[in-house]
């Protein structure tokens, strides 16, 4: 079995007003991972998901998914996916359990009763089967959607902000829902503005703007290459300048100079971190704490967006 459940190759796509949206994507995705696509409004990453979805047309270039290709095999390419939109998509006036058996029979799956409950129970809306969409709350909208999308037994399943707007709770129940999904060996998708879900959830991550792939690399990995440390010194008393002993390492002097800052790449062979503090010691400024900081997954995707403007 191929290792990759999405395999996009040489994706290009322009749309009739001119506007460029992908230009030459290549993306592999694992099969049984969370991967997470960041990248800013109007990156590209919404018609990467159509793309792959069917949503929208190829332009250039081919896209697989679980090996079949989703122009020339369009529907055993689409049965693999579940995908979860923005935007509720789905009829108000219909119960959730009707609205499951409904979705699961489109993709000609035979009724599977106790699948679906089990899907409902996961999500807390076994209470709810029978009651009209429209009588729910936002959030248990947003959970009937989840359902809907996995009715059919997806191997792949798209999450296109998926808590934007809802509540904390709902935030959390919804990625512990996720973790369970991965465990079952569902690949995992998601678009999110909450740099910090990416963060906690994602094995890899993905970072479009202006339509092109930035990078793809491990969660870990890139915040080790690509993230900085700082080492922070709260002073006893504080300074006006350096003295001479400091002189040869770049330091900040922080506000009301009570604290020297000191940037370094804990990549480099040397980071001369032991060389500051002796310096310091030598220097004779008294020190209150010491503490050291490392760059967070949001600094690095602001940092790599302002290098490509």
């Amino acid at each position: 079995m191929d290792e990759n459940v999405i395999d996009v190759r040489k994706l290009s796509k322009v749309y009739s007003s001119g506007f460029q949206a992908l230009n030459q994507v290549d993306l592999q995705i694992k099969r049984g991972e969370i991967f997470a696509l960041l990248g800013p409004n109007g990156a590209g990453k919404t018609t990467l998901i159509s793309i792959i979805c069917g949503l929208v047309n190829v332009g250039q270039g081919q896209v697989l998914v679980g090996g079949f290709d989703v122009v020339k095999q369009f529907r055993q390419a689409r049965k693999q996916i579940g995908l979860v939109p923005q935007e509720l998509s789905i009829d108000i006036f219909e119960t959730v359990w009707r609205t499951l058996v409904f979705s699961r029979g489109v993709f000609g799956k035979p009724p599977n009763d106790d699948y679906l409950e089990t899907i409902l129970k996961s999500l807390s809306l076994w209470d709810k089967r029978h009651s009209k969409i429209q009588s729910l709350s936002g959030g248990m909208k947003r959970r009937v959607l989840i359902a809907k999308a996995l009715a059919h037994e997806p191997e792949v399943l798209f999450l296109d902000e998926p808590t934007a707007g809802v509540d904390v709770e709902l935030r959390r129940d919804m990625w512990l829902m996720v973790e369970k999904l991965r465990r079952t060996g569902v690949t995992i998708i998601l678009t999110t503005h909450y740099i910090d879900e990416a963060e906690e959830l994602a094995d890899r991550i993905g970072i479009i703007n202006r339509g092109e792939i930035l990078l793809v690399d491990h969660k870990w990995d890139l915040m080790k290459k690509l993230g900085r440390k700082q080492l922070i010194l709260q002073l006893q008393s504080p300074i006006g300048h350096l003295p001479d002993e400091l002189s040869e390492f770049v330091l900040h002097i922080g506000a009301e100079g009570k604290t020297l800052t000191y940037d370094y790449d804990d990549n480099q062979p040397s980071n001369h971190v032991t060389e500051v503090l002796a310096a310091v010691h030598r220097s004779g400024i008294a020190l209150s704490d010491v503490q050291t900081k490392q760059s967070t997954l949001e600094e690095i995707f602001v940092s790599l967006l302002e290098e490509t403007r």
